[in-house]
C-alpha cells in the first residue's frame, strides 16, 4: 500500500480497532479519500468481519454479501489486516496512539445486558449473545445448551426474531446457510414446542424490522399466534403491526410460536435451582406468568470491559461527534451504544472520516508516525492471506446444503492462517 507521497514524505498512519461492519466502512472512507494512507484494521480474532461473520444470523446470506465489498479494502485499496492482536492485552492503548498518527475504536460490543431482576442467577437462563456466539460458532463460545420444550425470548429487536427464527426452522429449512454441523444437530434435536416472545413496549413501538417479521410467514412447522397488537398513528408502527397482522394465525406445525406486548418482567422463579416460571406485569399492573424450561433475554449489549468504554467516551458532545481525543477516535457500537443496522454504520465512517482527515490535515505533528513499523513482533500476525487460507478451507469443507463449514478453534484458525509463509500485504 502506498507508504510515501511523490515528495518522499511519510504519509500518515491509522489504526482501526476492530474490523467489523463499523471499522471496515470508515477504512473506505479513509482510503478513498486519501489512497496513501498506511492504514491497518486490528483484531483480536484471526478473521476479519466481526458481526457480520458472528453477528448475522446464518440463514441470512444476503446481509453477509457486504464481505464482498470489504474485500476491495484489502485486495485493491492496500489496507493490513492485523489479526489475533488484542488491543489491551497484546498491545496497549498508549502504544498504539505513540505508533499512529490516528487511532479509532470500532470495537463494538459483546456482552449482553442484564435484565436486573431476581432469579437472573437460576439455571435456564441465557442471554442472547451467549447462544447466537454459539450458534454462529465463535472460538469463544461456551456449548450450546438444552432448552427444554417450552423457551419464552425476552426482547423486542433484531437478535431476538433471529433467535425465533432459527429456533423454529426445520432441518430443510436451513439450507443454503453456513450453519455448521454442531448447531445444526442441536437445531434439530431440540425438542422445542413452543416459544414465547415478549417485548417491553406496546407492538407499535418494536425495534425489529418488519420485513424480520414477514420473514416468518415462509417457516413450514409452526403456528404462529400474535396477542395484542394493537393500532398506531405512526405510519412506522402502523408498518410493523401490519407486518404482525399478516402473520397471525399462519401455520398449523406443531411449534407454536405466540407474540406478546406491553409487560415488563419482574420476577424468575422455578425449583432446584432451575427456572421455570417467569412473572410479568402489564401497564395495568397486573400479573401475566408464563411457564418456561428456558428464558433468553435479547435486550442489547454492552462492553466487556477490556477497553474502558465509559472513561473513554468522555462527554456527550465527544461522543457525538466520535472524538475522544486528540488522535483518538471511536465510531459503530463501541461510540453509540447497540443500535442501528450494519448499513447505518456507512453514514457514521463518512462523517468520522472527513473529521480525522481534516485533524490530520491540520495536525501539528511534524512528521508521521511509524505505524505499524514500531510493533515488529506483528511479523507473527495474522495477516489478509492467512485469513484467505481459512476462507478457502471454510469453503471447500462445505457439504451440499451449506455455503461453507465454519473452523471454530482458534488454533485451527491459525494453523491454516501460517499454513504457508505469509504474503505481502
Amino acid at each position: 500500500m502506498g507508504g510515501r507521497d511523490g515528495a518522499g514524505v511519510m504519509s500518515r498512519a491509522v489504526a482501526i480497532v476492530g474490523s467489523g461492519p463499523s471499522g471496515c466502512y470508515l477504512a473506505q472512507a479513509l482510503l478513498k479519500a486519501t489512497p496513501d494512507l498506511r492504514l491497518d484494521l486490528v483484531d483480536r480474532l484471526p478473521v476479519p468481519y466481526g458481526l457480520v461473520r458472528y453477528g448475522v444470523a446464518a440463514d441470512h446470506q444476503g446481509t453477509k454479501g457486504v464481505i464482498r465489498q470489504f474485500e476491495r479494502l484489502f485486495e485493491r485499496q492496500g489496507a493490513g489486516f492485523v489479526g489475533n492482536v488484542a488491543v489491551g492485552e497484546d498491545v496497549s492503548l498508549d502504544d498504539l496512539r505513540e505508533a499512529y498518527d490516528a487511532v479509532v475504536l470500532a470495537a463494538g460490543l459483546s456482552a449482553d445486558q442484564a435484565l436486573g431482576i431476581p432469579g437472573e442467577e437460576l439455571e435456564g437462563v441465557y442471554r442472547a449473545g451467549r447462544l447466537t456466539r454459539a450458534l454462529y460458532e465463535h472460538p469463544d463460545a461456551e456449548p450450546l445448551p438444552g432448552l427444554g420444550r417450552r423457551v419464552v425470548i425476552m426482547g423486542n429487536g433484531n437478535v431476538a426474531i433471529d433467535l425465533l427464527r432459527l429456533l423454529a426452522k426445520t432441518p430443510d429449512e436451513l439450507a443454503g446457510s453456513d450453519l455448521g454441523p454442531g448447531p445444526s444437530a442441536w437445531l434439530a434435536a431440540s425438542g422445542i414446542e413452543e416459544i414465547e416472545i415478549v417485548g417491553r413496549s406496546p407492538a407499535a413501538a418494536a425495534k425489529f424490522d418488519a420485513v424480520m417479521i414477514r420473514e416468518l410467514a415462509k417457516l413450514a412447522g409452526v403456528a404462529i399466534r400474535v396477542v395484542d397488537a394493537g393500532a398506531s398513528d405512526d405510519p412506522e408502527g402502523a408498518k410493523t403491526i401490519a407486518a404482525l397482522e399478516a402473520i397471525d394465525g399462519h401455520g398449523s406445525g406443531s411449534r407454536r410460536i405466540t407474540f406478546r406486548f406491553g409487560l415488563t418482567p419482574v420476577e424468575l422463579a422455578g425449583a432446584d435451582g432451575r427456572v421455570g416460571e417467569i412473572r410479568f406485569v402489564d401497564g395495568s399492573g397486573d400479573v401475566t406468568s408464563l411457564p418456561c424450561s428456558a428464558f433468553i433475554t435479547a435486550i442489547g449489549f454492552d462492553d466487556e470491559g477490556v477497553l474502558p468504554r465509559d472513561a473513554l467516551l468522555g462527554s456527550a458532545a465527544d461522543r457525538e461527534a466520535g472524538v475522544l481525543a486528540p488522535g483518538l477516535y471511536a465510531t459503530g457500537w463501541f461510540r453509540r451504544g447497540p443500535q442501528g443496522t450494519i448499513p447505518d454504520n456507512r453514514a457514521d465512517a463518512q462523517l468520522l472520516a472527513a473529521r480525522i482527515l481534516a485533524d490530520l490535515e491540520t495536525g501539528a505533528a511534524p512528521a508521521a508516525k511509524p505505524g505499524r513499523d514500531a510493533f515488529p513482533e506483528w511479523a507473527g500476525a495474522v495477516g489478509y492471506q492467512g485469513w484467505k487460507r481459512i476462507d478457502a478451507a471454510e469453503i471447500a469443507a462445505a457439504p451440499e446444503n451449506r455455503c461453507r463449514v465454519k473452523i471454530n478453534s482458534r488454533d485451527a484458525m491459525l494453523a491454516l492462517a501460517f499454513q504457508e509463509e505469509e504474503c505481502p500485504r
